[in-house]
């Protein structure tokens, strides 16, 4: 059985976390257009239980789109080694 190195753990963790939040974002996403395309509307207005949804998912949809951008342009400390100083 292969040991893992912290570093190929780390990504690992970072990859599966982007994943489930990748699939999340989309799922809330698809669901959001499912209501405002196929689900009947009152004319003129929204119903109020959909206000309230639409309020709900706003700010999770924005969380998750900062959460998930935060890790794929995060640099770890262990990934960024400090440059030689260049002889004079």
């Amino acid at each position: 059985m292969k040991r893992h190195t912290p570093e190929e753990i780390e990504m690992l963790l970072k990859f599966v976390v982007g994943v489930c939040l990748s699939l999340t974002l989309t799922g809330t996403i698809f669901t959001v257009l499912y209501s405002l395309i196929f689900v009947t509307q009152p004319l003129g207005q929204s119903a109020p239980n959909d206000e309230k949804f639409f309020q709900l998912i706003n700010p999770i949809a924005t969380f998750l789109t900062g959460a998930l951008s935060g890790i794929m342009l995060n640099k770890s400390s262990s990934n960024s080694k400090p440059s030689k100083p260049q002889p004079k």
